[in-house]
């Protein structure tokens, strides 16, 4: 079984205590669903499945059985709270609760760099814009950037970014990226930050159309009517022309201005859902 801070999923924790408990001595989801005080021997088996969710009483109950205790116990609740969280801000605030526990007890848990790195448009932008400006102090950087942002939370960034690998500094003071593209990978709990992103992305793209003068911006759209399956092939271009785009970005190193490419395909309409 993993360390409990390297789980973003109650489920997969059920499922991995019972096997690692089973391989070691005899032990049934009817000896565990008992000692949860669960009075279905098959419970907490249909609970790892996803077949049932548990409440908060329950989820307590569980942690206490798997010998859970302090922030060990609270950050198990916390994950139980995740999975049924409704709404994004629900979710981010579960998550920044997880967050504050991992960074208390020195600990990194799944994913938590990837959530911090996708929830702020600083970072990206930090992380492309700092290479950039060879020996530039934070408050130049400050000002490079359009959207306003202080000296003070340009060297946090850069904290952040330095302190989990992203960029690299140098004996002279100058940055380095340590790799060309972060991409969200096979994530569990950063999704809500990328959506995040999106909404402050989209929300600058929306300013950029008076702000931003149109030798500098390129805004184009179609309106088209689809089926299912022209819709997932339109996705698929779609996704190949992303992975182009930053293929010709990243070909050099050279970087004049740094730039956002939104990429939106949205419905319209809601005849499929009546």
């Amino acid at each position: 079984m993993k360390k409990i801070f390297q789980y973003g999923d109650y489920r997969s924790m059920i499922s991995d205590y019972y096997a690692e408990r089973k391989a070691r001595a005899a032990f049934t989801w009817r000896i565990f669903a008992k000692s949860a005080g669960f009075s279905s021997p098959v419970y907490l088996k249909q609970v790892s499945d996803g077949k049932f969710n548990l409440s908060g009483d329950a989820a307590e109950r569980v942690a206490r059985a798997m010998g859970l205790t302090g922030d060990e116990q609270h950050y198990f609740k916390l994950l139980v709270r995740l999975d049924q969280a409704k709404s994004d801000g629900e979710k981010k605030a579960v998550v920044n609760e997880m967050l504050a526990i991992a960074k208390s007890r020195k600990v990194k848990i799944l994913d938590g760099e990837a959530f911090k790195f996708f929830s702020d448009w600083k970072n990206p932008v930090i992380r492309e814009l700092a290479p950039s400006m060879p020996g530039a102090k934070p408050l130049e950087m400050a000002r490079a950037c359009r959207p306003k942002v202080t000296a003070a939370q340009v060297t946090e960034t850069l904290a952040f970014l330095t302190g989990t690998g992203l960029l690299k500094r140098d004996a002279e003071g100058n940055y380095a990226q340590t790799q060309k593209v972060v991409t969200t990978g096979p994530m569990k709990i950063a999704p809500v930050a990328v959506r995040g992103l999106h909404r402050q992305m989209g929300e600058f793209a929306l300013e950029s159309i008076e702000g931003v003068d149109l030798d500098k911006r390129m805004f184009s759209g179609v309106t088209v009517g689809v089926g299912r399956e022209t819709y997932e092939e339109i996705v698929k271009e779609i996704d190949a022309f992303r992975k182009r785009i930053i293929e010709i970005a990243t070909r050099d190193d050279e970087c004049d201005e740094v730039y956002r490419l939104n990429v939106q395909l949205f419905p319209m309409t809601n005849k499929t859902n009546k």
